[in-house]
This record gives C-alpha cells, sequence and structure tokens, in this order.
C-alpha cells in the first residue's frame, strides 16, 4: 500500500522554483528557440509571406530542396562507446585560414529584404563566432561595409574572415570590377559560382507577385498589418536596392536573366584566375566528372551544391554525390557542401563523408529573420552545441577523428539500374 501524507510546507516551497520573467520580447523569442526549425517558424510569423517565400522556397515542385532534407535526415550514426570526449574541438584549417567551426555563412542575395540588418548581421555574428561569411554578387550591403561589420567586431584567437561569391555577368566588366573591389579589402577566397546561367523557375514568388524592391498592393498591405515592424524597419531605412549592381526593379527572375550569361566557360574562369590574387573555388558542382576536371585545372576547391534546390529542380542532391567526389579527387583537394544543412549533426555527416567543410544559408537567413543580428547568433549558437554534443556522443574528440564508418547513408532514392548495350541490342 502506498503512504500517504500531508504536504509539508517547506517540502512546497522547495518545489515553486520560479524563473525571472524575460521582458525583452526578442531574447524571449530567441531562447525559446531550441532547432533551427524554431527559428524558421519565428521567422515565418514575423515575415511577409513574399520575403519569407522567397528565401523559403525552391525551384518548382521543390524536389531538390526536399530530397537534399531528407538525405540528411536517412543518416544512421554508428557511435563508438568507452571512448570518452569530455571537451571536443571543433575547429578546421580551410582554404588557408582557420575557423572555429566547420561551416561558414552561404552567399544569399537581397539579404535585407528577410531583415533590415542584413548582411551586416551575418558578416558581425560570423566574425565573433570566428566563422567565414560569403558576400554575395547580389548582396545588398557592399563589399567594404561588410568588411567593416566584420572589422567592429572584437577579434578573437580565431579572427573572422570574408570571402566573395561571384556571378559572371552579360558586361563582364562588371564582375571583374567587383573582383578587384572584393580583393582590395581583404576578402581571402572567391566562390565562383557555375550554376545560374539562367534562372530557376522560383514559383512561389511568382505566385506572390514577389519583385525587388516590393511592391506596396494591396495583398502586400493586409499581408502587413499583423507585422508592421518589418514594414517600419523597410520604410525608414536606406532604400533596398543591390550594394554592388545598378540594375534593380523587375522580378527575382528577370533580374537574373537580365545578368547572368548562359555562355560562361572555362575562359570565364581562367580571366577571373588572372585577376583574384586569393584562394579561388567552384560553387555549383553536381558531378564526379567535373570535380575530377575542375581538380586538375588548379582551382583551390569546389562547392557540392544545387544552389539550394533554386535551380534545377531534380538536380543531384550534394550530400548523397559526397562520398563518390571524395574518392574521386582524393583527400588533399578541399570539397565543400551546401543545400539541406538544418542541424549540427548535418555538418558531422558531411565531415564524416569526407566534406572539408560546409556552408549554411536558410538557416542563417531564418535566424536573421527570426531577431537580426541576435538571430544570426542563436542560430550559430544552435548548430555549434549540436555539433559539439554529436561528436561527444559518437565518442570523437576533433572533427580529424571523424570517418566514414561513423555514417550510414540510408537508401530511400535508389538509381534504376540502366539496361547495357548488349541488352537493348537482343
Amino acid at each position: 500500500m502506498v503512504q500517504r501524507q500531508v504536504p509539508k510546507p517547506a517540502e512546497l516551497f522547495d518545489l515553486m522554483k520560479f524563473k525571472k520573467p524575460e521582458f525583452n520580447g526578442r531574447k524571449r523569442r530567441l531562447d525559446a528557440a531550441l532547432t533551427i526549425d524554431d527559428l524558421r517558424l519565428i521567422a515565418k510569423r514575423r515575415t511577409p509571406k513574399a520575403a519569407f517565400d522567397y528565401t523559403d522556397g525552391a525551384a518548382e515542385g521543390e524536389l531538390s530542396l526536399t530530397r537534399a532534407r531528407q538525405a540528411f535526415q536517412d543518416v544512421e550514426f554508428h557511435p563508438g562507446i568507452l571512448r570518452p570526449a569530455p571537451t571536443v574541438d571543433t575547429s578546421v584549417e580551410i582554404l588557408g585560414g582557420p575557423s572555429a567551426l566547420p561551416f561558414g555563412i552561404a552567399p544569399t542575395g537581397f539579404t535585407r529584404l528577410m531583415q533590415t540588418e542584413g548582411e551586416s548581421a551575418g558578416a558581425g555574428a560570423a566574425a565573433a563566432a570566428g566563422i567565414p561569411f560569403t558576400l554575395s554578387t547580389l548582396g545588398t550591403t557592399s563589399i567594404e561595409d561588410v568588411k567593416a561589420a566584420t572589422l567592429r567586431e572584437p577579434q578573437g584567437q580565431i579572427p573572422g574572415r570574408n570571402w566573395f561569391q561571384l556571378y559572371v555577368m552579360r558586361d563582364r566588366e562588371i564582375s571583374y570590377e567587383l573582383t578587384r573591389r572584393a580583393a582590395a579589402a581583404g576578402f581571402d577566397t572567391l566562390q565562383f559560382t557555375v550554376d545560374t546561367p539562367v534562372a530557376g523557375a522560383r514559383l512561389r514568388d511568382k505566385r506572390n507577385g514577389f519583385s525587388i524592391p516590393p511592391q506596396l498592393t494591396l495583398g502586400t498591405i493586409i499581408n502587413a498589418i499583423p507585422r508592421p515592424w518589418w514594414w517600419y524597419d523597410f520604410l525608414t531605412t536606406p532604400k533596398l536596392e543591390f550594394a554592388s549592381l545598378s540594375t534593380t526593379g523587375g522580378t527575382v527572375g528577370e533580374l537574373l536573366d537580365a545578368a547572368m550569361d548562359p555562355t560562361i566557360s572555362y575562359d570565364d574562369l581562367a580571366v577571373i584566375r588572372d585577376i583574384w590574387p586569393g584562394k579561388i573555388v567552384i560553387k555549383g558542382v553536381q558531378n564526379v566528372e567535373d570535380s575530377v576536371r575542375l581538380r586538375d585545372a588548379g582551382v583551390d576547391g569546389i562547392v557540392l551544391s544545387n544552389h539550394g534546390g533554386r535551380q534545377l529542380d531534380r538536380a543531384p542532391i550534394p550530400f548523397h554525390l559526397l562520398p563518390s567526389v571524395r574518392q574521386a579527387v582524393g583527400d588533399d583537394f578541399t570539397v565543400m557542401i551546401d543545400t539541406g544543412i538544418m542541424n549540427g549533426a548535418d555538418i558531422v555527416a558531411a565531415v564524416a563523408l569526407g566534406a572539408d567543410f560546409t556552408l549554411i544559408g536558410r538557416a542563417y537567413l531564418y535566424g536573421l529573420m527570426a531577431g537580426g543580428r541576435q538571430g544570426v547568433d542563436r542560430t550559430i549558437a544552435i548548430l555549434r552545441s549540436e555539433i559539439e554534443r554529436t561528436m561527444r556522443l559518437l565518442g570523437v574528440s576533433t572533427l580529424a577523428e571523424l570517418e566514414p564508418g561513423h555514417v550510414t547513408q540510408l537508401q530511400r532514392l535508389v538509381p534504376v539500374a540502366r539496361p547495357t548495350a548488349e541488352a537493348v541490342v537482343r
């Protein structure tokens, strides 16, 4: 029989632990976000539909993005036991310099559209965390202002770094001048992007009538009513426009198609390499053959990427491509990966299967939309915590200890076997 008694006041008081209320709304909502998915939900509540969908959406049926995220979820880890890892070292050497974590911030366009602090918030947060920040050609903060935002942060043991992402434009001289400006500002790595000869069909943007800059219509006004803070920031801060380009106005597809050149080739890469004094990586690689050819061409590295699913729908899944590319190019060639990363465990799995480094795009923007600079800090903190916890649970103390045996990629999409030539003849 259970013996019951009248509760003692002193014991009740021990159970009554009240947290000090947090009156800062931004800090309260960010502290409550425990995952990147949590930040995404906050961002969706606080951002107008057109701007949120521009970030959250992908091309056509959004299959490339869905599959990329699913690939990371379809991972089975294999931890080692009785291998204490009381402390873990998450730092890595990448492209001639250090990073405190095995990820950096990917280039994103129109970033001040999501939240008015834009690239300055991303660059500042990255510098504070000791990781690289990449500025897009289609950024809304200038090369020089991003560098200034990085330098404003107190430089820790691992200083902030700036990388620049380059599109080759129809007017080549624009691209050449941007390359020279980034070099003069001290950016140390160039991401030469090759997967955007034309704009992908981003259907959410078309359905929303999304344009740069946003237009005040009956629909946008109705959508703005529960989000007055976003419109206040938009209307009371400097005009939203490209910081590095003079062309503004129109849908995203129209702007990209007007600026990009589908004739981009290895000849353009050769010209840019002559101009650029630092490291150069090719972003948007999607097969083994191109990976090997670029290695042989002498570039410093590649980024396996399908542009976050925003270009060719049904494109290869970078995470699935990673092991084959690593085997083909060898251990001494830099291979990075993006697309679909929403958890620190995704980053650990990528490193285990051969990635030297990873890049986050949407995860960073969800934090930005959820809380500006503090939201980006929260994104980095969440991913850092997930990386450290996953490493400890796997029984590894350094990233170098991660290896393919720690991960199994579970099969969901299995290629159909192609018939041989002999079978076809028969």
